[in-house]
């Protein structure tokens, strides 16, 4: 099976005849007035395709641009999540810190209530001594 659709003769006489061909159906008119509104047309087509090229080139341009604020927005996004996980840095920091006071008190309040508990027993002690005493 042959790649190309047609044989190098069929091209041949495909471009020896079309010429005519077009000419005939042009209603008639010269070869010379067809060949002027072909070159025309091909012109009017280059002009359509240059117009398209400039076109699709703008659209490209704009997308440039849309995907470059669509950068920066993550960049700021970035930044911000930054800036929060500092914040949780610092929450953190304060917790421990927190967590350190609420430790020393505690052992303070564990001193006291010994404190506190020796000395109701001692005094107890004396009291009962004293009370037997007499």
């Amino acid at each position: 099976m042959s790649s190309a659709p047609f044989s190098k003769e069929q091209i041949d006489f495909l471009k020896e005849h079309m010429a005519q061909w077009l000419a005939e159906q042009s209603l008639g008119k010269p070869p010379q007035v067809y060949e002027i509104e072909l070159r025309e047309r091909m012109v009017r087509v280059e002009e359509e395709l240059k117009h398209q090229r400039d076109m699709i080139q703008h659209i490209i341009d704009q997308m440039d641009k849309r995907f470059d604020q669509v950068d920066k927005r993550f960049e700021q996004m970035d930044k911000r999540f930054e800036q929060m996980e500092r914040r949780f840095e610092q929450m953190e920091r304060r917790f421990e810190q927190m967590d350190q006071r609420f430790e020393v008190m505690t052992k303070r309040i564990d001193r006291l209530i010994i404190w506190f508990f020796s000395t109701t027993v001692a005094v107890g002690g004396i009291v009962v001594g004293l009370i037997k005493f007499l």
